[in-house]
């Protein structure tokens, strides 16, 4: 794909910036052009409220939206949003996003509790007792089989345009349970890759049961909250995870795999519904 076909849903923003770069190599500089990863400031606003501003890729922003809304728990369902609206400004891009009243109001709600909040990770909680979300039972799903682990694995070096251009995004991969990979979104941050993805899914009106994720990040608590928070119950990750990851999902009941590379890979939770490894 070359990189000038490779836009967003607005046509004049690229997600590939070209940069005259000087390389130094076999003992001399040469002057080439290299290809770098677009990397702008996105709000997301919701019933015309601004709600978050995130530093993004700039493509798939619609399916963006809806994962994120479906990801933090701001609805509950595909139907609650409505539709979203991508506008670009001189700072960067806006999304506007209409959601459901009933929606909407547990957002002002959640809103007040963030007033006075900033510069912390876990804005817009009042104790500790509520940094750990509540997530419905984890539904039954097909069971992961080495051989299916391979084989997306090896499928999704071959499935990252904006990464080979680049080498600066992560990925974050829908495989069905033959280890065929049904979808695969990338951006420069592993968080905005897991809600396109899950955006794009909803969207289509794709299963979350029938399969497992796959990232190429570590698995920290927030991976696996967004997952569990839409019904994932499997996740596959590149690098390692947290020990609050690996907790979560333990106590949630979602097979949590990491470092999985080539033919080896590391259970966490859940490993005895991996097949294929008697």
């Amino acid at each position: 794909m070359k990189p000038d076909a490779i836009k967003l849903a607005a046509p004049e923003i690229e997600c590939v910036s070209r940069q005259a770069i000087s390389r130094w190599r076999d003992q001399h500089w040469s002057q080439e052009q290299d290809q770098l990863a677009v990397e702008l400031p996105v709000a997301l606003e919701f019933n015309a409220v601004s709600h978050a501003v995130m530093l993004a890729t700039p493509c798939d922003l619609e399916s963006f939206a809806l994962g994120f809304a479906l990801s933090e728990g701001i609805v509950d369902s595909r139907a609650e949003f409505h539709h979203a609206e991508v506008e670009q400004n001189p700072l960067g891009v806006i999304v506007h996003c209409e959601i459901s009243g009933h929606a909407f109001l547990k957002l002002k709600q959640r809103r007040r509790n963030m007033t006075g909040r900033t510069g912390c990770g876990l804005c817009g909680v009042e104790s500790l007792e509520q940094v750990f979300r509540e997530f419905p039972a984890m539904p039954g799903c097909a069971p992961v089989s080495v051989s299916a682990l391979r084989g997306a694995l090896k499928e999704l070096a071959t499935l990252q345009p904006l990464n080979r251009l680049t080498g600066a995004m992560h990925a974050a991969a829908w495989s069905a349970p033959d280890g065929k990979l049904q979808q695969v979104c990338e951006d420069v941050g592993r968080h905005n890759a897991l809600d396109k993805l899950i955006g794009t899914m909803a969207g289509r009106g794709m299963s979350f049961q029938q399969g497992f994720l796959l990232i190429t990040s570590r698995a920290s608590v927030e991976m696996v909250q967004k997952a569990a928070t839409v019904g994932i119950a499997s996740l596959i990750a590149i690098s390692a995870p947290t020990a609050l990851a690996v907790k979560t999902a333990q106590e949630t009941g979602m097979t949590l795999v990491a470092f999985a590379r080539g033919d080896e890979f590391v259970a966490y939770a859940h490993g005895d519904r991996i097949e294929g490894t008697d």
